[in-house]
């Protein structure tokens, strides 16, 4: 529920969903569940005009702005693990591919491109991977000490990285034994193993929330007008 731009990162990721025509939602609750609902409850209040009746305590709805979501909030419990979460909401998934993430990461992805790649490559699983930012910018030097060229937040090295952009099949959820079981470990672990696990390669734009500092950067990059990942 961080926000940015006035509202929260779990809008922003929605918004990037909706913008390739995904728009259920199941969204996994924890730490103050109660918050998460109460927001969405009452979402179609503050983005519509309103007419109400107080004697009948009647509210009728005007022009409303809301987008056109199904959100499933389930209560999945405060110490739940990544994987356990997802297990607790098997029976919300029905038996078709379906798409994860997390809560806390924006990227210009093209989610109607991940579930074509995955459909194509006939694995159960799909992530997205991405080469990590740079926290620092990147200097050449000659052998003389004369910067030959500055980069300001030159990407990471040559490795990928899970971005938390996944395609999924319903089968995975076998995969995890229970609560205490985290997505990244076991699940992802063996479908590898099995070769059951694709990486969508992701050229652009990419970042987590996982500081005051990354807070701050995304704010920025909203307030300028230039957020990457607003792809709707």
């Amino acid at each position: 529920m961080v926000e940015i731009g006035g509202m929260p990162i779990l809008w922003h990721i929605m918004q990037i969903y909706s913008a390739a025509g995904v728009n259920e939602f199941v969204v996994c609750l924890g730490y103050k569940s109660y918050m998460v609902k109460e927001y969405f409850v009452n979402y179609p209040l503050h983005r519509s005009d309103i007419t109400v009746s107080l004697r009948d305590r009647a509210v009728s709805f005007h022009s409303n702005e809301c987008e056109p979501w199904q959100i499933t909030l389930v209560d999945t419990g405060e110490d739940t693990a990544t994987g356990g979460r997802l297990k607790r909401v098997a029976k919300y998934l029905g038996n078709e591919t379906f798409c994860m993430t997390y809560g806390d990461g924006v990227a210009d992805i093209d989610i109607a491109q991940e579930i074509a790649f995955h459909k194509k490559q006939g694995k159960l699983a799909t992530l997205a991977a991405v080469h990590p930012p740079g926290r620092f910018g990147a200097v050449e030097v000659d052998k003389k000490g004369t910067v030959q060229k500055f980069k300001e937040k030159a990407e990471g090295d040559d490795n990928w990285i899970n971005a938390g952009f996944f395609v999924l099949e319903p089968k995975v959820l076998d995969y995890i034994e229970g609560d205490t079981t985290p997505w990244e470990s076991i699940p992802l672990e063996r479908l590898s193993k099995e070769h059951n696990l694709s990486a969508y390669r992701h050229m652009g734009f990419w970042m987590p929330m996982d500081s005051l500092r990354d807070k701050n950067r995304l704010e920025d990059l909203w307030k300028s007008g230039e957020a990457p990942w607003k792809v709707w």
